[in-house]
């Protein structure tokens, strides 16, 4: 096992890489998609679904990258993500062409799942073993402030250089945090993982192909798709009520400081609740506060507060989801089934964006879509009771 010296060490690396990667090859493209569609000519659908390809090969590679983990560990598997992340950004950077930016999108996508939260959980679980959720806390924290470090940043750079440019430079970025910080910052003894309860842990495939695991991926995925999906329509909804864009956008920020304090409880929580108990009450929860975005009108302070609480939700979220393996079938198979665990989840986060669009023209408004994201969370809630 690590020293407490290294594990504190592993720990800042992780969080360093973590705002760096997710800044660079996810919150970046935000802010500079505009300014793609404006110089190329390309759709924004076209340059949007680019994008969404990453996030989709992002969800199918992690599942090979969990095995890895579990083999090699995070040094290698991270060190290696870092090294295909940054050519990965120079070919998004040099894109000719539609079917160019499309390939190097899906290059970015493989990098991603080497280098964002999956690997970073699984190193984390592993060498802080009981106390993994502290230091699982601290790197989800230091993740929620990527867009608060790389948005300004962005557009910082976007103002001095056009896109391509800019992405030169988040590229050049990238490899001077991110390689040397994995290749030197994760060294050390990668331990055998522990099983949960002090049981010989149960051989992955059979635990993937198990009743309590099928369901708890089902309950994951329709949960990610209904918070997720409310991240991107909130300002439309809101907007659509009367608010101005300015208030609109100060709600979703402010749900975005109520992320970062759900997470911050979360340690508080799990001392306090069992694994099941607290999945259903972070689903039931996020499904409520949805459904009060979808009939409150106002006053505007009150939507502010209902967002900030959706917020926490999807902020305790993203723990509940990093601990459901460890806590119902310990560590070691951690990489690998958190791996086939996580393509799901990622898949309806990827297209939770769009679909909400699409059901909301669909059902004759946002009011309306947003009452269908409370009903799949409660389902989600109800089917995350159903397991371990």
């Amino acid at each position: 096992m690590l020293s407490r010296t290294g594990l504190r060490r592993v720990l800042v690396m992780l969080c360093i890489t973590e705002i760096v990667s997710w800044g660079v090859l996810y919150y970046a493209f935000s802010v500079l998609s505009p300014g793609i569609t404006r110089d190329t000519g390309w759709s924004s659908t076209w340059v949007t679904a680019a994008f969404s390809v990453g996030q989709v090969t992002a969800a199918g590679v992690g599942i090979p990258v969990g095995r890895w983990l579990d083999t090699w560990g995070p040094r290698r598997v991270m060190t290696a993500g870092s090294a295909l992340a940054v050519p990965a950004v120079l070919g998004i950077a040099a894109a000719p062409s539609i079917p160019w930016f499309f390939a190097a999108w899906v290059l970015a996508g493989v990098a991603m799942a080497a280098v964002l939260y999956q690997p970073a959980f699984a190193a984390l679980t592993r060498w802080w073993g009981r106390r993994r959720v502290i230091a699982l806390t601290v790197v989800t924290l230091a993740g929620g402030l990527a867009s608060t470090v790389f948005a300004p940043l962005t557009a910082t750079l976007a103002q001095h250089f056009d896109w391509r440019h800019t992405y030169v430079v988040l590229a050049c970025v990238l490899a001077a945090v991110t390689l040397p910080a994995h290749l030197f910052g994760l060294a050390g003894h990668w331990p055998a993982g522990e099983a949960a309860h002090h049981e010989r842990p149960a051989a992955p495939g059979s635990v993937v192909r198990s009743r309590a695991f099928v369901l708890l991926a089902v309950a994951m995925s329709l949960a990610a798709f209904a918070a997720y999906a409310v991240v991107v329509n909130l300002v439309p909804l809101l907007t659509s009520r009367g608010l101005s864009t300015s208030t609109a956008a100060l709600a979703l920020g402010l749900g975005g400081i109520g992320q970062v304090s759900g997470r911050m409880g979360y340690g508080r929580l799990a001392a306090l609740t069992s694994t099941r108990a607290r999945t259903v009450l972070v689903f039931g929860a996020s499904a409520v506060a949805i459904a009060l975005l979808a009939v409150v009108p106002g006053p505007t302070v009150l939507v502010i507060a209902i967002a900030m609480v959706a917020g926490a939700t999807r902020g305790i979220y993203t723990l509940v989801q990093a601990t459901a393996v460890s806590d119902r079938w310990g560590a070691a198979h951690f990489g690998r089934l958190n791996g086939v665990l996580t393509a799901p989840v990622t898949l309806a986060m990827s297209l939770a964006p769009w679909a909400g669009t699409v059901l909301a023209v669909w059902l004759g408004g946002y009011p309306h879509m947003f009452l269908l994201l409370a009903g799949i969370g409660l389902v989600a809630a109800v089917i995350a009771a159903t397991t371990v």
